[in-house]
């Protein structure tokens, strides 16, 4: 929570999270699939309740210049109902990390009334195939890797790709071949298409990045994000 209002606060308009699920079906916001590396435990985030999750410190081992900031200021992992209701009216892309997010998903959307606040991507297009099934279409999509690529092939021939994603959450490039150019985004932009970049760090690539029209840069460093979409 204390980086979701740290971005906010540097100039960030969305959130974005990677999600698990507890053993008693809580959706947390966490990358990993097991605590160690950011907490002092161990272990799958699945194999524990809320309550039992809740018992780790999330700041633990987050290490900068040999230091232990963030040890002992009760960081704890937040579910994503927390961080929809906390930082009301912002944004929110959830990345879906393991199987039966999907239901619970769907009914923590439907719960808040979240559906126009939320995209849903995943690197496991089942995933996402599940969750637009389930929601009757309700659910705003990011485009999976297969989908994306197809959107990438189609666009070299001025083409849209498939109908579906409200957005591309890709990368700068993929094995060597940029993904992100003028085409992709003029052909994404004439199907009512967002094109987001991840994971854009480095000034010089945010403003190239920027030029080229993308709609959103997924960033760890807010600041210069800022900087360079309100120049």
């Amino acid at each position: 929570m204390l980086a979701f209002a740290n971005g906010l606060r540097a100039g960030a308009d969305h959130l974005e999270t990677d999600l698990h699920l507890t053993a008693d079906g809580h959706l947390v916001c966490f990358h990993d699939p097991l605590l160690d590396r950011t907490t002092e435990g161990t272990g799958p985030v699945s194999s524990l309740t809320l309550s039992q999750l809740r018992r780790f410190d999330a700041g633990y081992r987050h290490r900068i210049e040999g230091r232990y900031p963030f040890r002992g200021r009760g960081l704890r992992v937040p579910t994503l109902g927390e961080v929809l209701a906390t930082f009301s009216g912002v944004g929110v892309v959830v990345d879906l990390k393991q199987e039966g997010l999907e239901q619970p998903l769907i009914d923590l959307l439907d719960r808040l009334d979240a559906w126009k606040r939320v995209i849903v991507g995943s690197f496991v297009e089942r995933r996402l195939v599940s969750v637009r099934r389930l929601s009757d279409g309700l659910v705003q999509m990011s485009a999976g890797p297969d989908t994306a690529r197809r959107w990438w092939i189609a666009s070299r021939m001025g083409r849209p790709g498939p109908r579906g994603p409200v957005a591309l959450q890709v990368p700068p490039t993929r094995i060597g071949l940029g993904v992100v150019d003028r085409r992709l985004v003029r052909v994404a932009h004439e199907a009512g298409v967002a094109v987001h970049v991840w994971t854009v760090n480095q000034r010089s690539e945010m403003d190239r990045l920027w030029s080229l029209g993308v709609d959103a840069l997924v960033t760890d460093r807010s600041d210069l994000a800022a900087e360079v979409i309100g120049t």
